[in-house]
């Protein structure tokens, strides 16, 4: 009868408006705009309410008669018994009745029943949050329950299931993991950077200071060139032997390193060492924590070996940082210090993003990913859990099928355009323990890999509304992997990338501000962060990334290794190369003074008929829209390919060239760099600008052979440069023939017979 009772009380006070409950638990009485002037709208009010009267149990319920006061105070009199159904969506509606209900408690005669649900309510909460911390024990010791927010929408990712065991707030130190070995070391490299303060002064010095170069010749790196605006300048040798224990290297990386780079050792790991030669010089100077500027990373050559020792660098700080984190975790739990009891815990950034990977493609990020999972993965039976891995290989990896089965490219082409070649994709890689979380949220991610078309679509520009790069702002150690594509991609992407980094945030996204390094939040991270750029030539693009936003107080190394003979050497046909020099007042007016000289002395030598067959290589887009403007102008007989040229288009250009229908056909470089088709048809050649990629140089000036029909005599090649093309001449025709053309202001015949 009681339960019966209470359900159809439930039931009329679920009848009720907010207004009149609010009305009711406040002011305990009816609002006179409710009184009912009526007797015939009470009659059935009574009827309801005649099973919920307070009469006794023995009579019946047809039997009970009618009571005589009103079913609104009756409703008064068991407001305080409602049901825990009602209080939950009572709740849910307004604070304020929350909080009315409780002074009524604190009010009214009786309110076990309230106690007893809150006691309910709050057991039930608990039990939640112990849930939600049961996957954090990867052994199982913990408990056995399953997570009740596993089941999740598939559409949109959320990977609650695996929220709490990737969370560094709610994890702490495994006894078994010997993580806190390497921490307590004093000599690591990773806690002597991290923890060393930079003063006020020295900041403000390094605006006006100049920078300090010191230039050192390498085995195998060659000649090195250690800078810094910061008052000391320390430079070191490599040693002969490199011990991995030397290197402070975090648990499982000393067994699993040996194994992973297996394949680029000659000899057994103990004779030839842990390192090839070039990793080895390579990861001293990441471990020693200095910005690092390779330029002599190539596809087909060392791209590889590269990347396997810059992933080893990546695991490695992640480990040490987390496990710095995890193991401070553990104190503050067993000493139980207050929050901002001792600074001794300050061992975060602004956010949790810690290291950013830039890659052009799909597949350089899908090796990566591989490359930290078989770093992890020790030599003992326990492999650890990776997260997402089915989505990650259908959504990275690529279709050996869908290439194209005839399609005959160069070597280095081959290498650098293998597999998955979409270059919009970003992924957030959380590691904690034994687990690797892939598709992490940005702001759970500690290495965050993507290429700069994606990082530019969700970093936005000034005005949009949906625009977020908070996660940036405290990336420790930044690795831009093959640079010189990106100057085939959009240069604009990474120069916005580089002007977001290491900003302060906008938002705290929950960060515990106690436990945050002080420089930090001071705003000098990007003093603290490590720039690794790898690519295959020397830019001067590139060096102006480098030498601008690379400000790391332990120091800059540049590799500066001039070519002694260039790519000309490679030139197999026997062709005139005259090199014409233009003059101009600064790097600004260089495009416009290559245009001048360009149409006023070098067009008006082919516009005869008899010089036919004429193609002009331009490497910059907006020079080729210039030029094709002008063309167009002066209506000369011309065709264009370009990169965003339809496959129709380029099969109709090529044609007209080859049959002499079209005098000039402009090629950009970026069409090359993606297609590297052979023209054929050429009898004169004009570089209408030194060429990015030396090696394209000999490539294009080797496709007159194609269509050799006893025209050599005629054949010409003309190239434009000017002073500021010194990187560029000298890797086409050497150091020191490039030396004397730009010390000689009178234009260069240079004649190759064939033979390299």
């Amino acid at each position: 009868m009681g339960k019966r009772g209470s359900r159809s009380q439930s039931q009329l006070l679920t009848t009720l408006t907010k207004k009149q409950k609010k009305h009711l638990r406040d002011f305990g009485e009816e609002h006179p705009f409710y009184d009912k002037v009526s007797g015939k709208e009470a009659k059935p009010q009574i009827y309801q309410l005649s099973e919920s009267s307070d009469t006794s149990s023995s009579e019946s319920e047809a039997e009970s008669e009618p009571e005589q006061f009103s079913g609104y105070h009756k409703l008064l009199a068991t407001l305080k018994n409602a049901s825990e159904e009602d209080e939950e969506e009572e709740e849910e509606e307004e604070e304020e009745e929350d909080s009315a209900v409780h002074e009524a408690e604190m009010n009214g005669e009786d309110s076990n029943s309230d106690v007893s649900v809150e006691k309910e309510t709050t057991g039930e909460s608990t039990k939640v949050q112990e849930s939600t911390v049961l996957p954090a024990d990867p052994e199982g010791k913990g408990g056995d329950g399953p997570v009740s927010t596993s089941q999740e929408s598939l559409e949109e990712f959320t990977d609650a299931k695996h929220e709490s065991l990737f969370s560094l707030e709610t994890n702490f130190l495994e006894e078994d993991s010997g993580g806190t070995c390497s921490l307590k070391v004093s000599q690591d490299p990773f806690l002597q950077h991290v923890s060393k303060e930079l003063k006020e002064k020295e900041i403000q010095a390094v605006a006006t200071n100049p920078k300090t170069t010191h230039q050192l010749k390498w085995p195998v790196l060659g000649q090195l060139v250690f800078s810094s605006k910061f008052q000391k300048l320390e430079t070191f040798k490599p040693s002969k032997d490199v011990d991995l224990k030397s290197l402070h290297l975090q648990k499982p990386l000393e067994s699993t390193w040996t194994k992973t780079n297996s394949q680029f050792l000659s000899g057994p790991p103990k004779s030839s060492g842990p390192f090839t030669p070039l990793q080895k010089e390579l990861f001293l100077i990441m471990n020693s924590y200095r910005d690092l500027f390779y330029p002599e990373r190539t596809a087909l050559k060392n791209g590889e070996e590269i990347r396997h020792v810059y992933c080893l660098h990546v695991i490695n700080h992640v480990l040490k940082a987390n496990a710095q984190v995890l193991g401070n975790n553990s104190r503050r739990r067993s000493q139980k210090l207050g929050v901002g009891d001792d600074d001794d815990f300050r061992d975060q950034g602004l956010t949790r993003p810690k290291v950013l990977i830039v890659v052009p493609f799909r597949e350089a990020a899908l090796r990566v990913v591989q490359l930290f999972i078989s770093l992890l993965e020790s030599d003992s039976k326990k492999k650890i859990i990776v997260s997402n891995k089915k989505r990650f290989k259908g959504e990275y990896g690529s279709d050996p099928e869908e290439r194209p089965p005839n399609l005959k490219r160069p070597e280095d082409y081959e290498a650098v355009f293998i597999g998955n070649i979409d270059d919009h994709f970003r992924i957030g890689v959380a590691v904690l323990q034994r687990s690797v979380r892939l598709y992490a949220p940005f702001y759970s991610s500690d290495i965050l890999i993507a290429s700069p078309l994606g990082l530019r679509t969700i970093i936005g520009a000034e005005g949009e509304k949906k625009r977020d790069f908070d996660f940036l702002s405290s990336i420790e150690l930044l690795i831009i992997d093959q640079a010189d594509i990106y100057l085939m991609q959009n240069w604009e992407h990474v120069l916005h990338l580089m002007n977001h980094m290491n900003l302060l945030p906008l938002d705290s996204h929950g960060v515990d501000f106690s436990r945050v390094r002080m420089w930090s939040l001071n705003n000098w991270s990007k003093y603290y962060r490590q720039t690794l750029l790898f690519g295959a030539l020397q830019d001067a693009q590139i060096n102006s990334v480098f030498s601008k936003y690379c400000v790391n107080l332990q120091g800059q190394v540049a590799v500066r290794n001039v070519p002694m003979t260039g790519s000309i050497s490679h030139v197999l046909v026997q062709l005139p190369h005259v090199f014409q020099r233009m003059e101009a007042e600064n790097l600004a007016s260089v495009i416009d003074a290559r245009f001048n000289f360009f149409v006023n002395k070098i067009l008006s030598q082919y516009r005869d008929a008899v010089m036919s067959h004429t193609l002009i290589y331009v490497p910059s887009y907006f020079d080729f829209v210039r030029l094709r403007n002008y063309f167009k102008k002066e209506e000369l007989n011309f065709t264009h390919i370009c990169e965003y040229t339809q496959k129709s288009g380029i099969s109709r250009a090529r044609h007209f060239f080859l049959q002499g229908e079209k005098q000039f056909l402009l090629l950009t470089e970026r069409f090359h760099f993606y297609k590297r088709y052979t023209i054929k048809g050429i009898r004169n050649l004009i570089f209408y600008e030194l060429p990015t990629y030396p090696h394209f140089y000999s490539e294009v000036c080797n496709m007159l052979k194609a269509t050799s029909r006893g025209e050599e005599a005629t054949w010409t090649c003309t190239v434009l440069y000017s002073k500021y093309d010194a990187q560029r001449l000298a890797a086409v025709v050497g150091v020191e023939r490039a030396a004397q053309m730009l010390q000689s202001k009178k234009n260069v015949h240079l004649f190759i017979t064939g033979e390299r």
